[in-house]
C-alpha cells in the first residue's frame, strides 16, 4: 500500500537526502545530475512510500514566472519519478495530487516541463500545455526558449492566462524550464 507524505527540505535530515538523491540517480537511469538535484531542492517533497521504501517522488520549488507583464508567484515541479518496478501503479498520480494540494494552497499558477508519456499524466490532473512563446529573463536579459515551447504545462490556480501569450520564467544554472 502506497503512503504518500509531504516535507520540506529542511525537514529532511542527512540520510533521507541522500536516499532521495540515490532513489532519483536510479529512477532517471543515471541521468539526473548536479543541477537537477539543485533544482528539486528548497521546497516541498512529495514522498511516496511502500513498506518503508521510498517508491516515487516529485517536489515543487517556488520561482517566479511573469505572463502579461505580471510576475506570477509559481510553484514549479521538479523530480517526478517512480521506481522502475513501480511504474504504471498510480504512484506518479498520488504523489502529483499531493503536490497538486500543496500548489492550490501557496501559488497562483503551477509550472512544470515535460514530454512524451509524462505529459498525459499531467494533463489528466489539470496541467495544460502552454500554447504561447517562451522565454528566460537571463544574464543577458530576455531569450527565447524555442526548443522548451512544446513542453512547458501549467495548472492554472489563481491566475489568468492568455494561454496563447509569452510565458518568462527567471533564470537558474542548468535547464532553466
Amino acid at each position: 500500500m502506497l503512503a504518500v507524505d509531504t516535507a520540506v527540505t529542511t525537514a529532511l535530515d542527512t540520510a533521507a537526502l541522500a536516499e532521495l538523491r540515490r532513489f532519483l540517480h536510479d529512477a532517471y537511469d543515471g541521468t539526473f545530475g548536479d543541477r537537477d538535484w539543485e533544482h528539486a531542492l528548497g521546497g516541498v517533497h512529495a514522498l511516496g512510500t511502500e513498506a518503508g521504501a521510498l517508491v516515487a517522488h516529485a517536489s515543487v520549488v517556488r520561482r517566479t514566472l511573469v505572463h502579461d507583464g505580471r510576475p506570477l508567484r509559481t510553484g514549479y515541479v521538479e523530480a517526478v519519478a517512480v521506481r522502475g518496478d513501480r511504474r504504471r501503479r498510480g504512484y506518479g498520480r498520488a504523489v502529483m495530487e499531493a503536490i497538486g494540494d500543496v500548489l492550490a494552497e501557496t501559488y497562483e499558477l503551477g509550472a512544470l516541463s515535460a514530454g512524451g508519456g509524462a505529459a498525459r499524466l499531467y494533463r489528466s490532473l489539470g496541467w495544460r500545455p502552454w500554447a504561447g512563446r517562451t522565454w528566460v529573463d537571463g544574464p543577458n536579459g530576455l531569450e527565447r526558449t524555442p526548443a522548451d515551447d512544446d513542453g512547458v504545462h501549467v495548472l492554472p490556480l489563481a491566475a489568468e492566462l492568455d494561454f496563447t501569450g509569452d510565458l518568462v520564467c527567471d533564470w537558474r544554472d542548468g535547464d532553466v524550464w
